[in-house]
């Protein structure tokens, strides 16, 4: 991949990985990649931005970043407070994020609970937390509580091959390319007893012992004061579910593709990367 740089970044907490795109002078941008992905998510849309210094992560318990410590977890939260540890290191006060599915939501929060931090927020195909209603809070909670006892005695899949790794990845639960699965299996899949594994930490695919109230998660739209522009997939998650974009502050566009059509291919790629070189255009 040309024109990118692998880092590691030691935070007081965790060490994570990132790759570093465009001039260092550029504006500064963390991008945040989907659940069960990893840096590579960027690997054909990052290229293709104008004047910015991109640092996209391997989100903790993702491709090469550490695992959190026995006993954590994965919240929304733990993710954003990892971004802002990654800003504190980098000594950037304000700068923008772009989100992909899972880091659009992370995004989002960050953006929401400390505005005067986020310069631009720019998403793809993710936006708002995802809700519950308040009635159902104590069962998904114990359900939450059961699934971390039964992760003791479930193993991650191992397949006999790479190829066969990739194919699995094409047919997951968001099926992509088979150029998209390559990219993401260049930095996710490792090498085990008899095959090969993904690095993505178990603790991942448990559910949410607590989810947000509609009213809770739109508060953090709310009060995000600076630019934003959403990318929504025409074949993707948030374009099934036209309700949830209703009366929302953001400026959106539909583009052609999946959900992953940053990375699918070089022509969603490209129209993802007309769209945002627009936006980070605009003074």
């Amino acid at each position: 991949m040309s024109g990118v740089e692998e880092v590691r970044l030691s935070l007081p907490h965790i060490e994570l990985a990132a790759h570093l795109f465009g001039p260092e002078d550029g504006l500064p941008v963390i991008a945040l990649h989907g659940w069960l992905d990893n840096a590579n998510s960027f690997a054909l849309l990052a290229p293709k931005l104008h004047g910015l210094r991109i640092v996209a992560l391997d989100m903790a318990g993702h491709g090469h970043s550490d695992h959190r410590p026995p006993g954590a977890g994965y919240a929304l939260w733990d993710y954003a407070h990892d971004v802002l540890q990654v800003a504190e290191q980098l000594g950037w006060e304000r700068f923008a994020l772009l989100g992909h599915s899972l880091g659009a939501i992370v995004s989002v929060v960050l953006a929401g609970a400390m505005p005067e931090r986020v310069t631009h927020l720019a998403l793809i195909d993710g936006m708002i937390p995802p809700t519950a209603s308040h009635d159902n809070a104590a069962e998904r909670m114990g359900q939450a509580l059961q699934a971390q006892l039964d992760l003791r005695v479930k193993r991650k899949p191992v397949y006999s091959t790479l190829d066969r790794a990739i194919e699995a990845r094409m047919h997951g639960l968001v099926a992509v390319s088979r150029q998209a699965a390559e990219r993401l299996g260049q930095r996710g899949l490792m090498p085990v007893a008899g095959g090969y594994t993904w690095r993505t930490d178990n603790r991942l695919t448990l559910p949410s012992p607590l989810r947000l109230s509609d009213e809770q998660a739109l508060s953090f739209v709310q009060r995000i004061q600076c630019p934003a522009q959403l990318v929504v997939a025409a074949e993707g998650m948030l374009a099934k579910s036209p309700e949830r974009m209703a009366n929302l502050p953001f400026k959106y566009e539909t583009l052609p593709g999946g959900h992953h059509l940053h990375l699918n291919d070089e022509s969603g790629a490209v129209l993802v990367a007309d769209c945002f070189n627009r936006f980070f255009a605009i003074p």
